[in-house]
């Protein structure tokens, strides 16, 4: 099982999404983790198509997930909290606008 932490700016634009986004959020969240349990397991390399996840341009390191036609959270690896299991630190989620903020 994946291990995770969350950003106070994670946090904060979480706070902002209505109730339907932040369901879309979760049900985006849970096949993420699911794809990454998959990793872990060797049965997959990367994740599904339909994540549509990416680097973030001009943020090395720093990865986007599609969760709606106009929703994204980024997330960035971290340092194995279990041996042989992914940490994910989780950046920012809303809009496009997630990429104009600070």
């Amino acid at each position: 099982m994946p291990t995770y932490e969350q950003s106070g700016p994670f946090h904060r634009d979480r706070r902002r999404l209505t109730k339907a986004q932040r369901k879309r959020l979760r049900v985006a969240r849970d096949s993420f983790v699911a794809d990454l349990r998959d990793m872990e397991a060797g049965r997959r390399s990367w994740f599904r198509p339909g994540l549509r996840v990416k680097g973030v341009k001009g943020a090395p390191g720093v990865f986007e997930m599609t969760w709606a036609s106009d929703g994204r959270a980024t997330f960035s690896w971290g340092r194995e909290k279990v041996e042989g299991q992914r940490h994910v630190i989780w950046r920012r989620c809303g809009t496009h606008d997630i990429f104009d903020r600070p």
